[in-house]
């Protein structure tokens, strides 16, 4: 569903970012990688903590090319238009971090001990690296909306 039809359809709406929300998100980013590093949490807790990460690295990118989700499924419609955002290069970003969507909600609502170690060190690196490739694509697409300092 194209990003066109989300908004007619009222699942994404026009927003206008600034460099503090950034900022703001950024720090939540990194305190959800450094408490999904807590290895006295189990791994299912730990995944989740890492995935909300992604989804707000996600949320960057649709906040800084001025849209924010407003109904169900807004995890789904954040991952599902950053290709149109970022290019097709993104498609296959999108598709992994919608598999650890998946993955996260069945952890969460329905069964224990179904994210192994490996899942939650790909999901890791995919994250800090994903946030890596933000804001660079910040300091190029939308270097206003940067914070003055990156952490």
């Amino acid at each position: 569903m194209p990003l066109r039809d989300l908004l007619a359809d009222g699942r994404i709406r026009p927003h206008r970012s600034s460099a503090r929300e950034v900022a703001d998100l950024l720090r939540v980013v990194d305190r959800d990688l450094a408490d999904a590093s807590v290895t006295q949490l189990s791994t299912d807790r730990r995944f989740a903590t890492a995935y909300n990460a992604a989804l707000l690295v996600a949320t960057i990118i649709l906040h800084a090319a001025g849209y924010r989700t407003a109904s169900a499924g807004h995890h789904w419609a954040t991952f599902h238009v950053l290709p149109e955002i970022l290019g097709p290069a993104a498609q296959a970003r999108a598709d992994y971090l919608d598999s650890c969507r998946a993955k996260r909600n069945v952890s969460d609502y329905d069964r224990a001990g179904e994210i192994s170690d490996r899942e939650l060190d790909e999901l890791m690196l995919e994250v800090r690296a994903f946030r890596q490739d933000v804001v660079a694509w910040l300091r190029s697409h939308h270097s206003a909306l940067l914070p003055k300092v990156v952490f």
